[in-house]
């Protein structure tokens, strides 16, 4: 059984946790700094000893160093250095805050949290940064490119509460969307197949097999060839709403994914995925009270002849 890591003992910087890695169960490496070399391949060795020399590098019993014995399924951990982002020139508007939860509008471009090359442009580290928030951690998650309503947890002791409503499927979400108008297309309708998204592949893919992903569709109104849809996800399969409304022949404006990749340059920021989460609804699980959250944001392609 697979065991669960002991918490960081380096608080995070600047909103960021502390990276983490496990030595491996078996290996030919005399030291612990002889594995950070090979398992660091990005980082040169004598950056490695450096930070062995100024005690960044830390295990379960304190810092390492480069005499440190390499030790079987441990656990390290150790700050990244900053590395250069662009900045998302969007701010995160709060649309609630009580003592356990914080509720904002995300807007396009920003990661929930950070990923790949995406660390302190992401809303969790603004929002542990600005506010004074460590222990603050998402409720769920929503794609980079998707806007709307994004719900974070205060505490660690409250996380599994809320975390828990989304993987049972307690809250209700709503989203809107532009997309092309198709008369010939009946709606409203549900859309629904089996999604796979391969680690490592950008795209997912519809696939023969047992239905797991299934989403309402409905046409709110059109004008110009364009429709604003609502979609009502029952599942929350990877970009499960763009690959229905793709599958429909409808791909939301936007999109550089769907129906074909094309690449977007980093700082690009023009005519974002149109894609929102509009509203969040679910029964509290600690005082009961009824909640429903709802974005204050606007999708561009609907207000712009221009877009």
């Amino acid at each position: 059984m697979r065991r669960k890591p002991p918490p960081s003992p380096l608080p995070p910087r600047d909103g960021v946790n502390a990276a983490r890695i496990r030595t491996p169960p078996d290996g030919p490496w005399d030291t612990i700094r002889d594995y950070l070399v090979r398992k660091l391949t990005k980082l040169d060795p004598a950056v490695i000893d450096a930070m062995l020399a100024e005690g960044a590098i830390v295990g379960v019993d304190g810092p390492i160093d480069a005499a440190t014995p390499f030790t079987p399924s441990t656990f390290l951990w150790f700050h990244r250095d900053r590395c250069d982002e662009v900045p998302v020139p969007f701010e995160l508007t709060v649309l609630h805050e009580d003592d356990v939860l914080l509720v904002v509008d995300k807007p396009h471009f920003l990661a929930t949290t950070p990923r790949g090359g995406h660390v302190r442009e992401t809303a969790l580290v603004r929002l542990r940064h600005t506010r004074g928030l460590p222990e603050l951690s998402p409720a769920h998650r929503l794609d980079r490119l998707t806007a709307g309503v994004l719900m974070f947890v205060k505490t660690a002791a409250h996380r599994s509460a809320y975390q828990n409503l989304f993987r049972d499927r307690l809250v209700h979400k709503e989203y809107e969307a532009i997309a092309p108008y198709s008369p010939e297309l009946a709606l409203p309708r549900v859309v629904e197949s089996r999604i796979v998204k391969k680690r490592g592949v950008l795209t997912a893919r519809e696939l023969p097999g047992p239905v797991n992903a299934r989403t309402h569709v409905e046409l709110i109104e059109h004008r110009d060839g364009l429709g604003r849809y609502r979609l009502v996800p029952e599942t929350g399969r990877t970009h499960q709403l763009r690959v229905h409304l793709n599958s429909l022949g409808i791909p939301i404006l936007g999109d550089p994914l769907y129906p074909e990749v094309r690449e977007v340059p980093p700082g690009e920021f023009r005519r974002p995925l149109q894609l929102l989460a509009k509203v969040l609804a679910f029964t509290d699980p600690l005082t009961g009270a009824e909640h429903r959250f709802e974005s204050r944001l606007r999708l561009g392609a609907w207000d712009s002849a221009d877009w």
